[in-house]
């Protein structure tokens, strides 16, 4: 297999000006599918409406791109590995652009459902990213490029929610599906312009097997997590799901140890390293959502209550957007404390500073500009974790299974926003209030909430403290199967 840094057959040729493209090319594709996931927000509550179905049956369109996303990410990572990373990406954007289309062309449920899930395909953009920087960058640039690129994340969510409402505000709100797709075709070309495709390939065979049980285990928990609280946490629906899912991917797992060519390497998954990193991601993708799920609210709620600020869903998502703009500044911050430090000291102080961004909420909510410095140093923390996961991960896994290692991360983070928002929806559902002869969530709420986020940074601080520090595994790793060395100045 050739070294993961020898990747120009010339010295001297036009590759360098390429590989300088790389990064804001890969960067606007993960700042573009992230806006795609956030756009529809706006327009939740008048979907049962404009698509003539009832509520529940509309948040289909919700659940289905989630649903698409858990099981696309892990898949498309390892066709990466096997086949080319950059064309799984031109895959997953050219999904996005026809599951926007399909969308924007939808006045009925079905094809919704069909558009959102195409467009939830397409998540596997960012792990895919950050793979080929790892084939395409020297060491030295690695670690600011893989903290810009995971920034990217939180900055399409930050800016998509203030741009959504304008859009549906103002236009059809079919439009905002047509701006999805337009963003997309625009990335799409840019990444086949000016990505080169990595010579670092497993080849092999294809697990089917593996990705169908993986996709049947994941299902299965995602919908017991997300629509629990609507079918009842006790129901045997719900019950039935999550018993599926441990007996599916018990059983799942049992196979890909046995398999030659697994999707999944679960040997490698469980090197500490990356188990533990792994744990951690879950943690911190719960702290993560946990502000999307108060602030907007609590902006948005009537003055009258007590606690609601009584703003549009344009200023609500205004406020949220400066925390996406620091992720993206702080990217580079957090690249140099990896350097100096360590990716696995930049994950735990960036814990610590997503707390310390939840314990200032708890007790500032009560003029705006409180959930404005809240949701920043929430998202300088939150910049911080997700430049050293990634680097983490990639400073223990051979160059070979860089997408599939990077999009299992990926999926432990979302597995971690999906758990957030089910215990967020059983709290505010719970602790409620009277007003105006309707139950509202309370104020004690919405700071449980956050002091739940704040708890769920603090785990994962705890559990990054267990990451082993010695080089030796990251050597180990990378010099598997003839890789080449691990990343550069990764510490772990």
């Amino acid at each position: 297999m050739p070294d993961a840094l020898d990747r120009s057959p010339t010295p001297g040729t036009a590759a360098p000006p390429r590989t300088g493209a790389v990064v804001p090319v890969l960067a606007f594709g993960g700042i573009v599918v992230s806006l795609m996931q956030t756009l529809v927000i706006p327009i939740v509550g008048q979907l049962p409406q404009y698509l003539n179905a009832s509520a529940a049956d509309a948040a289909w369109a919700i659940t289905a791109t989630l649903l698409a996303a858990a099981v696309a990410t892990p898949v498309m990572g390892r066709l990466g590995d096997m086949y080319g990373k950059r064309r799984m990406l031109l895959v997953s954007m050219s999904m996005l652009v026809v599951g926007s289309v399909v969308a924007g062309l939808s006045d009925s449920l079905v094809p919704m459902i069909v558009g959102r899930a195409l467009q939830g395909l397409s998540s596997g953009v960012i792990p895919l990213g950050i793979s080929i920087l790892r084939d395409e960058l020297p060491a030295e640039k690695l670690g600011s490029a893989t903290a810009m690129i995971s920034a990217s994340l939180g900055v399409g969510g930050a800016l998509g929610l203030p741009i959504a409402a304008l859009i549906a505000d103002n236009f059809d709100w079919h439009m905002l599906f047509w701006i999805s797709a337009g963003l997309g075709v625009v990335a799409l070309v840019a990444v086949a312009s000016l990505v080169p495709e990595s010579k670092v390939r497993t080849g092999g065979r294809f697990d089917l097997p593996g990705s169908v049980g993986m996709a049947a285990g994941l299902i299965s928990l995602l919908l017991a997590i997300s629509k629990g609280g609507d079918w009842g946490w006790s129901s045997g629906t719900t019950l039935g799901l999550f018993a599926a899912a441990v007996l599916i991917l018990v059983g799942w797992g049992l196979f890909e140890l046995r398999t030659d060519q697994p999707l999944v390497d679960l040997r490698t998954t469980v090197r500490p390293q990356v188990l533990i990193t792994n744990l951690a991601s879950i943690a911190i993708g719960f702290a993560m959502f946990s502000m999307s799920l108060v602030i907007p609210q609590v902006l948005q709620l009537p003055e009258e209550t007590g606690y609601g600020l009584g703003q549009s869903l344009l200023m609500a998502g205004l406020v949220m957007a400066p925390s996406g703009l620091v992720m993206m500044a702080l990217a580079p911050v957090s690249a140099l404390v990896s350097r100096a430090k360590g990716p696995k000291v930049t994950l735990m102080i960036g814990a610590l500073i997503v707390a310390a961004g939840y314990g200032l909420n708890v007790v500032l909510m009560s003029e705006v500009w409180h959930f404005v410095l809240a949701s920043c140093v929430i998202g300088a923390g939150i910049g911080f974790t997700y430049g050293a996961m990634p680097t983490l991960i990639m400073g223990a896994v051979p160059a070979s299974e860089t997408g599939a290692a990077n999009a299992l991360n990926t999926l432990m983070r979302s597995i971690g926003t999906s758990v957030a928002s089910a215990v967020a929806g059983v709290v505010l559902a719970q602790m409620t209030t009277a007003f105006g002869g309707f139950a509202l969530p309370s104020e004690d709420a919405f700071r449980t909430v956050l002091a739940l986020g704040a708890g769920a940074a603090l785990l994962g601080f705890v559990i990054a403290a267990f990451i082993p520090r010695r080089r030796e595994e990251s050597a180990a790793a990378a010099g598997a199967e003839g890789a080449g060395e691990a990343v550069g100045a990764v510490k772990a």
